[in-house]
């Protein structure tokens, strides 16, 4: 009988499951949750922890949180034969965002100890790749794009050895950060188990990629060192999952997919909260469709609201004013295509610029959960407005991931039976959001 394997993977934004399809997402990690998610046939399970979103000291606690939840309900279903081996996957940003090291310092004191780790940021769909020891976007260094500007987790080097002596402020130095090569990769299943099994203790060791098969190669020979008792700490986006366990094609193509559309005659709705340039582009170009209807979320206004006296009576009258402008839009007979105003506006500290997005994503998602029922999809682009979204608006304890509309673009229904189309900031084209619009349009 085949070994019944489960990766767990703690997804920093909602949008980490862009490569697989046909698992659950879970938005709560109690036992009984957890129960239930375990016992799923999938060998995927994702923990929606929206950690990106968080300052670094609510981030550790709900790693923690989610890590004290999974050992009882782990050891729970070994013990019963749910599952013979396990592995757990840090899903970070494949452009370099995110709480590294903090996050996986807490799974190795909670879940761990751990050989070394690996940092595996390549998502090959994406055009994210990894060689000698350079991420690259589309060929380009990733420190070059806006990506590395990010206020909160910007950095300044694409080589990731440079970049774990960055991010751990220098307690990990470049020079003690191995690589492995794509050669590396490519060589016999036993020579690479023994390359792994060679890696010094508690190193970090980055990890090239720019093909699946390499990716499947080092996902084979993690499972061979775990069954001789050699575990990782594994740091990755999207595409080491697929290596970690190969999956057969998704049932349904793109468009069956977008067949899940709830109720022909039912509205969708469009969210853009993602502020990168390439979500402005995507903006722009659906905009220009007759048939989308912007409604501007105007942040200035917001903020002055959020940091200033009788906040909660004047963002319920802006929440209202914009609930009626939707309204309208969808009596017309149009898609309402709801996004905030372009541009970051610049805060005064972190704490502040978080606490800001918060409540954006907040009245977002207050907006589209009123409507939820009357709706036949939604559209949501960015990882924290789409987390807050299912989690605060639809209030949905867990989703069903589908499959993909197109190469990153994941599509998940809730328990309503609502798709959902999880779009990351920093996927695709100009074109990609209208195409994802006109495919779900489709009669």
């Amino acid at each position: 009988m085949a070994e019944r394997l489960k990766v767990l993977v703690l997804d920093d934004d909602p949008t980490g499951s862009q490569t697989v399809h046909s698992c659950p997402l879970l938005l709560r990690w109690d036992l009984a949750s957890l129960r239930e998610a375990l016992v799923h046939p999938s060998p995927l399970l994702f923990l929606l922890a929206n950690t990106r979103a968080l300052h670094p000291q609510a981030a550790e606690q709900r790693v923690r949180s989610i890590c004290h939840a999974l050992k009882p309900a782990l050891a729970e279903a070994k013990a019963a034969g749910v599952m013979d081996r396990w592995l757990i996957v840090s899903r970070g940003d494949s452009t370099l965002r995110g709480h590294f090291p903090l996050e996986l310092e807490v799974i190795e004191q909670e879940l761990g100890p751990f050989a070394s780790t690996l940092l595996v940021p390549a998502f090959l769909p994406g055009g994210r790749t990894t060689k000698d020891g350079m991420h690259l976007l589309h060929g380009e260094p990733v420190h070059a794009t806006a990506f590395a500007r990010d206020r909160l987790f910007g950095f300044s080097s694409s080589f990731l050895p440079a970049w774990v002596e960055e991010k751990t402020a220098g307690q990990t130095l470049a020079a003690s950060v191995q690589q492995i090569s794509c050669s590396d990769l490519e060589v016999a299943p036993e020579a690479l188990r023994e390359r792994l099994s060679a890696l010094s203790p508690a190193s970090i060791a980055c990890v090239d990629a720019e093909r699946p098969e390499q990716l499947t190669a080092l996902g084979e020979a993690i499972w061979a060192c775990e069954r001789q008792g050699q575990r990782f700490a594994l740091q990755s986006a999207a595409s080491l999952i697929n290596g970690l366990v190969p999956l057969p094609p998704q049932p349904l193509d793109p468009s069956g997919l977008a067949r899940l559309r709830r109720g022909a005659a039912l509205p969708g709705l469009v969210m853009v909260g993602s502020h990168v340039p390439l979500a402005d582009d995507q903006l722009t170009t659906l905009l220009a469709e007759p048939a989308c209807i912007g409604i501007e979320l105007d942040v200035r206004k917001v903020a002055r609201v959020v940091f200033g006296p009788e906040r909660h009576r004047l963002l319920a009258s802006l929440e209202q004013s914009w609930r009626q402008q939707i309204e309208t839009v969808i009596s017309e007979g149009h898609t309402p295509v709801v996004f905030t105003s372009r541009g970051e506006l610049h805060c005064s500290s972190p704490a502040e610029r978080r606490e800001l997005g918060t409540e954006l994503a907040q009245l977002m998602a207050r907006l589209a959960g009123g409507l939820a029922p009357r709706l036949g999809y939604v559209i949501s682009k960015g990882g924290i407005t789409t987390h807050t979204l299912l989690e605060s608006g639809l209030k949905a304890p867990w989703v069903e991931l589908q499959g993909q509309l197109f190469a990153g673009l994941s599509l998940v229904l809730t328990p309503e039976s609502l798709p959902v189309i999880t779009f990351p900031g920093n996927l695709g084209d100009a074109s990609s959001l209208r195409q994802a619009w006109t495919l779900m349009q489709q009669p």
